[in-house]
C-alpha cells in the first residue's frame, strides 16, 4: 500500500483522545506497520467549565474537546499536554481556565474564524493529522427525558439521572464543514466512539449531511463500544442499545461492525464504579449479529486505577479494519 490508510475518527471527550493517541504512532514511516492519515471530527456542544465560560463571553465554539485532540495528536505530547491542559488556579477571570482553551480563543479572535484557528494551531504545533469541528455553527443540545421533561445544555444533560428518550441540536439545521465531508468520502475506516453516547458521539450525527455522507462512503464503519455504562446517560444499556440509539438519531443503519472489549475488569477498580451505579457494558454479541453487524472482539482495557481504553489496543483494531477495507477496495477496482 503506497498511499496512507485514511482513518476518520468521530466523537469527543476522553474516548476520542485515547483513539487518536494510539493512531498517532502510525503516522510515521515504519517497516512493520502501515502509514495512517488521521482526521478527527469533533463535537462542539460543550457548555460547561472553561469551555462554557469562553463560549458565553466570547461567542466562540467550545474549545475543550478540540484542545484534547490537539494534545493527543501533538508531536511532543508530554510537553504540550502540560502546557495546553494547564489550568490557572488563581487570578480574576483566569481561575479555572486552561491555557489551551485561551490559546484557541485568542487565535479565533485573530483569524476571525474558529475552524481557521484550529487549522493554524495544527500547523504551528505540528499536529499529526487533521482536526475539524463537526460544524462551525454555534449549537447546543436539548434532551427529552423518559418522563417527558426537556433538559437544555450538555452539562445538565450529562448530570441528569433520568433515561434519555431523544436528543436534538439547536439550531436543528447546522451544516457540516466541507473538509469533514471530503474526509468521510475518501476514508478507509470511519469510527465512532468510544465516548459518551448522547453528549460526545450522537451530537456529531445530528449535523445535517454527516449521516448521509457516512452511509455513502465506501469505508468500513465501526462503532467502538464504551467499557462502562454512564450513570444517567446509559444506565443498563447493552452494546445493541447503544447502536439502536445511534441509528435512531441518525435515521437508519450506520455500522458494518462493532468493537467490544474482552478484558476482565479488576474487581477493586470495578467496585468503585459500581458504587456510582456504573457497570460493564454487556456486548450481547448474538443480538448485534442479529442486527447484521460483525462483532470484533479484542482485549482493550488499559491497566491502571481507572477503567479506560488502551490507546494502542483500540488503534491496532482501527488500523486492521482500515487495512482490510483498503485491500477489499483494491481488489474490487482491479476486477
Amino acid at each position: 500500500m503506497t498511499e496512507p490508510l485514511r482513518v476518520v475518527a468521530i466523537g469527543g471527550g476522553h474516548g476520542l483522545s485515547a483513539l487518536l493517541t494510539g493512531l498517532k504512532e502510525y503516522t510515521h514511516e515504519s517497516l512493520d506497520r502501515p502509514l495512517v492519515h488521521i482526521t478527527a471530527i469533533v463535537t462542539v456542544t460543550d457548555d460547561g467549565g472553561s469551555s462554557g465560560r469562553l463560549r458565553r463571553e466570547f461567542d466562540v465554539l467550545p474549545p475543550g474537546d478540540i484542545r484534547n485532540c490537539m494534545v493527543a495528536l501533538s508531536e511532543d505530547q508530554a510537553l504540550l499536554s502540560r502546557l495546553f491542559q494547564y489550568r490557572f488556579n488563581a487570578g480574576r477571570g483566569l481561575k479555572g481556565h486552561s491555557f489551551g482553551n485561551l490559546f484557541l480563543t485568542a487565535l479565533t479572535d485573530i483569524t476571525g474564524d474558529f475552524p481557521d484557528a484550529v487549522r493554524h494551531s495544527a500547523e504551528v504545533l505540528k499536529i499529526a493529522g487533521q482536526i475539524f469541528p463537526s460544524t462551525a455553527a454555534n449549537v447546543s443540545l436539548e434532551a427529552v427525558l423518559e418522563d417527558g421533561r426537556l433538559v437544555r445544555g450538555e452539562t445538565r444533560i450529562s448530570r441528569s439521572r433520568r433515561r434519555i428518550r431523544r436528543i436534538v441540536l439547536k439550531p436543528s439545521r447546522a451544516r457540516p464543514m466541507q473538509e469533514a465531508l471530503d474526509a468521510i468520502a475518501t476514508a478507509d475506516l470511519i469510527s465512532l466512539g468510544p465516548g459518551s453516547l448522547f453528549t460526545s458521539v450522537i451530537p456529531n450525527l445530528l449535523v445535517s449531511g454527516i449521516p448521509k455522507a457516512i452511509r455513502a462512503s465506501r469505508a468500513c464503519k465501526a462503532y467502538f463500544v464504551n467499557l462502562m455504562t454512564q450513570p444517567g446517560e446509559t444506565n443498563n444499556f447493552t452494546a445493541p442499545d447503544h447502536v439502536r440509539a445511534i441509528e435512531e438519531h441518525a435515521g437508519g443503519k450506520m455500522f458494518d461492525c462493532v468493537v467490544v472489549n474482552t478484558s476482565r475488569m479488576p474487581r477493586p477498580v470495578l467496585s468503585s464504579y459500581e458504587a456510582q451505579n456504573a457497570c460493564p457494558i454487556s456486548p450481547d454479541a448474538p443480538a448485534l449479529e442479529a442486527m447484521g453487524l460483525e462483532v470484533i472482539r479484542a482485549r482493550l482495557l488499559q491497566k491502571g486505577p481507572q477503567i479506560r481504553h488502551n490507546p494502542a489496543a483500540i488503534a491496532r483494531v482501527a488500523v486492521d479494519l482500515a487495512r482490510q477495507t483498503r485491500t477489499r477496495l483494491s481488489k474490487t477496482s482491479a476486477n
